[in-house]
């Protein structure tokens, strides 16, 4: 009898073991999916979708959708200066510590925080409640934009770097432009000059499902990409080692040169969003021109991405290009805007405001077009800073800290271009300090990109020596 059964038990084995082996061999394919360069950068970009995709969505109303603008400037004025504090010797030091996973699950929830007291502030008028909710998501944002920019930059091949920025910029963006056509159709018979509470009661819905979404984030050490582990070997800091690589990652003059492209980063947004938008257009427009505004900034993230990965070209090459792109749009850009500025002058002193229809033709059809042209420029602005960055490091740890740098000084630079719009400067010396200052940037940082190696060599030992010594300690 047991002879008779043998060879079915036999089978039974060898059927049992095809299905585990099946099954092994489905777990490690998803696995190697998972840690598949681009799905991480797909992941990053969904979840920037989600959280400040939105965020982006709310500020291109104009004063985050309130008619008093005031309050929201000065929340964003405490937004920036919470990152400006925290990015670079904090954010940079922590995600070395625990990765890209935790550092993001420990910000990204202040997204919706924020969304949260705006609608809270549609009822009780809370402001002290909307700055302090911006303070607080000044935090979270410089760990998610840490996080972001160390995979953006470092997690795929060197000649692919120019196109993870541009699938970032298209999908990141797309999140403002769908929030912002969202706002536009729950807006589009309002009267108030206020979004309703369902606009930031789906905002808010939707950036905590983005930060559900960073559980999924991968280690560096998984990524399958051996640039980026010749890079992780070098990456064993204690925290106080890891504070003092970042001193050391900033102290060379090719970061020098690049701190005021930083800074001029974000210095242009109050006055676009406030003034250009905020003042000019009604509710709905301004929600309409937000959607323009964001994928505005998706075919710019594209061009740029393009132009930054010409196979033809050496890196030298197409820094200079990419160089060159930035100057001439962004003379024609102000130059256009200077026009528009002249003009929106005279209205606001003829007792024009806010009354701006995208059905009135001639009249709306010039300052929407400039508004498009705005989004346009940041993204190409934003994407020529990222991808200097991937230029100087393949290492996550390093690129947290340029990225920290970027995030400290954009912050910076926003937080002083934010105050000032609170304070009611003049739209016109607005315009001429963010004109001015984008120009005399990327004069400073012509000595960085016009010595862009042709390929980033991995980390030399005597740079992080001093950290490993420490963490071996």
């Amino acid at each position: 009898m047991s002879k008779k059964n043998t060879p079915i038990a036999e089978v039974g084995d060898e059927n049992s073991t095809d299905v585990e082996l099946g099954g092994i061999q489905k777990q490690n394919k998803l696995k190697e999916i998972y840690a598949h360069p681009w799905t991480q950068i797909i992941l990053i970009s969904f979840i920037c979708f989600c959280c400040p995709g939105m965020y982006n969505a709310l500020g291109g109303l104009g004063g985050s959708g309130q008619v008093d603008s005031t309050v929201a400037a000065n929340a964003t004025v405490a937004l920036l200066s919470a990152t400006a504090a925290t990015a670079l010797f904090v954010v940079g030091p922590l995600f070395a510590w625990f990765g890209p996973r935790i550092t993001f699950l420990l910000g990204g929830w202040t997204y919706a925080l924020y969304s949260g007291s705006l609608l809270n502030f549609n009822h009780t008028k809370n402001g002290a409640f909307v700055i302090a909710s911006g303070a607080i998501l000044g935090i979270g944002a410089s760990l998610l934009w840490v996080v972001q920019g160390a995979i953006m930059t470092t997690y795929v091949d060197e000649s692919q770097k120019g196109r993870a920025i541009a699938v970032f910029w298209i999908i990141f963006n797309l999140g403002g432009g769908v929030g912002s056509l969202a706002a536009f159709g729950l807006n589009f018979h309002s009267k108030s000059g206020t979004i309703t509470n369902a606009t930031y009661i789906a905002l808010m819905v939707i950036m905590l499902v983005g930060w559900v979404l960073g559980v999924f984030i991968c280690a560096p050490r998984r990524i399958k990409l051996a640039q980026l582990h010749a890079a992780v070997e070098h990456e064993k800091f204690s925290f106080k080692g890891s504070i003092r690589n970042a001193i050391q990652v900033m102290c060379t003059w090719r970061v020098a040169c690049m701190l005021p492209l930083f800074f001029a980063a974000n210095v242009f947004y109050s006055y676009q969003q406030n003034q250009v938008n905020g003042q000019t257009f009604n509710i709905r427009t301004r929600s309409l021109n937000g959607a323009l505004y964001w994928m505005a900034q998706m075919v710019g993230g594209l061009l740029i991405g393009v132009i930054l990965d010409l196979p033809s070209l050496s890196r030298t090459t197409r820094a200079k290009i990419g160089w060159a792109v930035l100057v001439v749009t962004g003379m024609a850009i102000w130059g256009g805007g200077y026009a528009f500025q002249k003009w929106q002058t005279r209205r606001v002193n003829s007792g024009h405001k806010q009354d701006i229809d995208y059905t009135t033709g001639s009249l709306a059809a010039g300052p929407m077009f400039l508004y498009i042209f705005y989004g346009a420029y940041d993204a190409l602005w934003q994407g020529f800073c990222y991808w200097l960055i991937g230029t100087e490091s393949n290492s996550t740890t390093r690129a947290a800290v340029l990225v920290g740098a970027y995030k400290t000084f954009q912050a910076t630079g926003g937080a002083m271009a934010w105050r000032i719009n609170a304070l009611k400067v003049a739209p016109m010396s607005q315009l001429a300090m963010n004109w001015g200052l984008s120009m005399g940037a990327l004069l400073v940082v012509l000595p960085t990109v016009w010595t862009v190696s042709a390929t980033t060599l991995a980390p030399e030992p005597e740079v992080i020596e001093p950290a490993q010594k420490e963490s071996e300690e």
